[in-house]
Parts: C-alpha cells; structure tokens; sequence
C-alpha cells in the first residue's frame, strides 16, 4: 500500500494505491477545476469503502463497482483527453486532470484491491502518521545528532503511540513511567 510513487513499482509484490491521497487529488480536480466526474469519483469510492466496512463484497458487486468507476474515468477522459503530438505520441506534459485519469485508469487493479482483499486497507494513513512525527522533528533539528539519539527517539514515539491507540492515557502513563510504573501496552495497564 502507498502513494503511487513510481519507484514502489521495483518491487515485485501486489500493490495497492492509497485512496485518500486520491481523495485529496479528486477534491482539488473538483474544486478547482469544477469537473463533476472527479465528485462522482470521491463518492464512488467513499461509498465503496463504507460497503467493504460491512463484510466483502460479492464478486457480482465487485464487478459492478468496477464498471461504475471505469465509466467515471471515461466521462473524465472526454473532458481531459491526451495532448498529441503531430506524429500522434502523446506530448511529455499534460494538465493535471489529465495525468490523475491517466493514473486511475494505469492502475485500477491497485486502487480498487481493497475491494478484492480484506488484507488490503483503503488508505495508508496509519503507516504515513507513524512516520510524520519523526520527520517533523528531523526537519526541525535539522538531523538526529546521533544513531541512538535517533533510535531512543523512535522508541519512545513508537510506545506513546501504542499507548495512544490503546485510549490510555499518555500524561498518566509518563507520570507513572518516571515512577518507575511503565505501564505494559500489552496488558491495558
């Protein structure tokens, strides 16, 4: 699961594409272009994530829903065709619609996996989050001035996020860690 950055590609395994990066991209083609297909995207794959939430679905619904989105993507193309060259190769630059259907249409398999597979998620948002912060703090230092400065860092934010996702209380959770109390993630302390 990722963001469609092409390098991804080298790896040989399925992929699946993050749609909420797609999200973020339809709303701007709609909001900014006024193209109605890109909102008949966002709802297309909204109300297809709420659908999977319920249980799979069954090849008859998977196949509908793939019509549905090839169809999109075609009222899409009739607004954003290809620039062509004379010699009828498609020119290096395209508008920014133009290259997101391009993509869609590329990869509709890896877009529309997490229809086909419980395994895959719809969005990578969780694995983007865990990496954030340390980025954050790398961008705002500069660098870590130390492997195990880094490495501490990463275990702290590691556990403070476990504790999050867990609904405890982190503030609680340090006072007691500097008690000498840590709280133990696995046992809901």
């Amino acid at each position: 699961m990722h963001d469609g950055w092409a390098p991804y590609r080298k790896y040989d395994c399925r992929h699946g594409l993050c749609n909420a990066h797609h999200l973020r991209e339809l709303t701007l083609v709609h909001e900014q272009y006024g193209q109605r297909w890109a909102k008949n995207m966002i709802d297309l794959l909204v109300a297809a994530n709420r659908g999977v939430a319920n249980g799979p679905f069954t090849k008859d619904r998977i196949a509908q829903m793939s019509a549905d989105y090839t169809a999109i993507l075609t009222k899409g193309d009739a607004i954003h065709p290809v620039k062509k060259r004379k010699d009828g190769t498609a020119h290096r630059r395209q508008s920014y619609p133009t290259n997101l259907l391009r993509r869609l249409r590329e990869h509709t398999g890896d877009v529309l996996r997490f229809l086909s597979d419980q395994e895959v998620p719809f969005t990578n948002n969780l694995t983007e989050q865990a990496v954030r912060m340390p980025k954050v703090k790398q961008k705002i230092s500069g660098c870590f001035r130390t492997f195990d400065g880094a490495a501490a860092f990463c275990t702290i934010r590691s556990y403070l996020e476990t504790l999050r996702k867990q609904r405890i209380d982190l503030l609680q959770a340090l006072v007691q860690s500097f008690r000498g109390e840590t709280p133990d993630p696995a046992m809901g302390y």
